[in-house]
């Protein structure tokens, strides 16, 4: 992969069993590599596979002033990159912020049900675990599966919930399957990322005009990167 501005550290894998409750439990585990990971790779963006995902971006001087600050999120230096970038493991730790409404993407999981542990881009600054996500490699399938810090539980996309909550992601599932599966895809020119599902082979938006207790929810709803509604800034956590 290309040169990147910023490193992701490992944090190890965490093993479940099953889902939480409605719609339904998560899907069996995928034996080859899912129909979404095969779609033509949209131009100007790469696929990001295992491995190389030891650099990732901290953006522009200036561009992002509610960036992670200090030991828990930090930018490296082309030397870390150096020393580092062939060494990353298969888990990562990170924050994720929109580069629609320039806030990081939170985990809600006190919210009632249904809509138990959704994902929001909310918070002005990265403030602990609610911000906290691992990326997690899996080489059969050749995607990632994105686990909260502050649940501990894997990201699902809601396909069976309907109206504006359909395709909605939350964070409630104890194990991975079709439901939890993601491709992602990394733009140098652009230096930023998108998260593609392999459930419904829809591209993750943040739902800036949403009002409401949904409002700036994540959705797998778009059929390509349109612009910045599908585009996040990744931040390496550290360990």
């Amino acid at each position: 992969m290309r040169r990147m501005t910023s490193v992701l550290l490992a944090l190890s894998a965490l093993v479940g069993a099953s889902a939480l409750t409605a719609p339904a439990a998560a899907a069996a585990g995928q034996t080859g590599r899912p129909a979404a990971a095969q779609t033509a790779v949209p131009a100007g963006w790469e696929v990001v596979r295992g491995g190389e995902v030891a650099a990732l971006n901290g953006g522009a001087d200036g561009e992002r002033s509610s960036a992670p600050q200090g030991p828990a999120a930090r930018n490296l230096t082309a030397q870390d990159l150096t020393e580092q970038g062939s060494e990353a493991d298969e888990t990562s730790l990170i924050a994720m912020q929109s580069v629609r409404n320039k806030r990081f993407v939170t985990t809600e999981k006190t919210y009632p049900a249904p809509n138990t542990g959704a994902l929001r881009a909310r918070s002005a600054e990265y403030g602990g675990s609610w911000e906290g996500f691992a990326f997690e490699w899996d080489e059969t399938t050749e995607t990632y599966a994105l686990r909260s810090l502050a649940n501990d539980l894997y990201v699902a996309v809601e396909k069976n919930f309907t109206g504006s909550s359909q395709n909605l992601l939350r964070a409630r599932s104890t194990g991975v399957g079709g439901w939890e599966r993601f491709v992602v895809y990394y733009n140098e020119e652009l230096d930023r990322w998108a998260l593609q599902s392999t459930l419904n082979g829809l591209f993750v938006a943040m739902e800036n005009g949403y009002t409401g207790s949904l409002q700036y929810a994540l959705r797998a709803r778009s059929a390509e990167i349109g612009g910045s509604w599908e585009e996040f800034v990744l931040y390496d956590l550290g360990a």
